[in-house]
């Protein structure tokens, strides 16, 4: 038994006529009354009496509240393909480092879900090895992970897009190290107590390490506890500027530049399963809204997948939060 087969009986139904249900279905009447034989012979018996008026027989009569809710839910299947199709349907799963989770993603999560209200989400935050691990075993569609990730775990994966970001030297204003207008690196060993050590990668960044050790004890927190005491004025640390980013356009936390440090950056990418299928449209809309707040931050570097770097426009602005609270 097929749809037209149900929409024909359906429609006779309603008509009780053959030949106003043609019309209706814009038919000819042998080719509804061909397709309402073919669904008697599956049922095994009439479903119709035929006679000058068309009624329903009782096995039509148990029939037809099943075939219209057949006809009910495969129209809405139908919908429901046709809108995922176009992005406005299904389900994105993202995991996300807790580092990128407020300044990168969460402005572009607000924008997806004003724009895909149908789409269902689901977001999952945890380090870089938890990350690959939802990755690898297909719970999440797309995740943000420091790169470039170690072989073999590489093999399995492909950017999709690549941010690169400072890493700041940030404190209270008012602390120590604040009150130094040209901040050299011993003077930061020597005022910057205690200095918080955070892994912003898949292993201690061995130059920030070492300058946590010679600040004496050092004070292994994770960020958000870290982002807490500097606020009170408890200690400075090196954060990536996007998880700061509030906090210092605020003026409650203010970045310390050291005369004798080098720059230091943390590189991470979107990323997806090199063997997962190709991207659905909503989850490709999603990667386009991360594309125009990562190039808004100024941390969009190049990339190998469907969206890059060289398509970023400039001087984008960055997607707003509604609410701040």
């Amino acid at each position: 038994m097929d749809r037209e087969q149900l929409a024909a009986f359906d429609q006779v139904a309603r008509e009780a006529s053959f030949t106003r249900a043609a019309i209706a279905l814009g038919l000819g009447q042998p080719a509804v009354s061909a397709r309402i034989r073919a669904l008697e012979d599956q049922v095994g018996g009439a479903l119709f009496t035929r006679g000058r008026r068309v009624s329903l027989t009782a096995l039509g009569e148990s029939l037809l509240p099943y075939a219209r809710r057949a006809l009910e839910v495969l129209s809405e299947g139908l919908e429901a393909a046709r809108l995922a199709q176009i992005g406005q349907r299904g389900r994105v799963r993202l995991g996300t480092l807790g580092s990128v989770a407020g300044g990168l993603v969460g402005p572009a999560l607000g924008a997806f879900v004003r724009g895909h209200p149908e789409v269902e989400c689901l977001v999952r935050a945890g380090d870089h090895e938890r990350i690959v691990a939802l990755l690898l075993d297909g719970l999440v569609d797309l995740g943000i992970v420091t790169w470039p990730c170690p072989e073999p775990v590489a093999a399995e994966l492909q950017d999709v897009l690549r941010f690169h970001e400072p890493v700041l030297l940030v404190a209270r204003p008012g602390h120590p190290v604040t009150a130094r207008p040209d901040l050299t690196e011993g003077e930061l060993v020597r005022l910057g107590r205690p200095m918080f050590r955070l892994r912003w990668w898949q292993a201690p960044h061995p130059l920030l390490t070492r300058l946590a050790e010679q600040a004496g004890t050092p004070v292994e927190i994770p960020m958000e506890t870290a982002r807490a005491l500097a606020l009170e004025g408890a200690g400075v640390g090196f954060f990536v500027r996007t998880y700061v980013a509030e906090d210092l356009a605020r003026g409650t936390l203010v970045e310390v530049a050291v005369r004798d440090l080098p720059p230091v950056f943390r590189d991470t990418a979107l990323v997806r399963r090199r063997r997962g299928g190709p991207l659905s449209p909503a989850a490709a809309a999603l990667v386009e809204l991360l594309r125009r707040q990562a190039a808004a931050l100024g941390v969009l570097a190049g990339g190998r997948g469907p969206v890059s770097a060289r398509r970023r426009s400039r001087g984008a602005a960055p997607i707003r939060r509604r609410d701040r609270r």
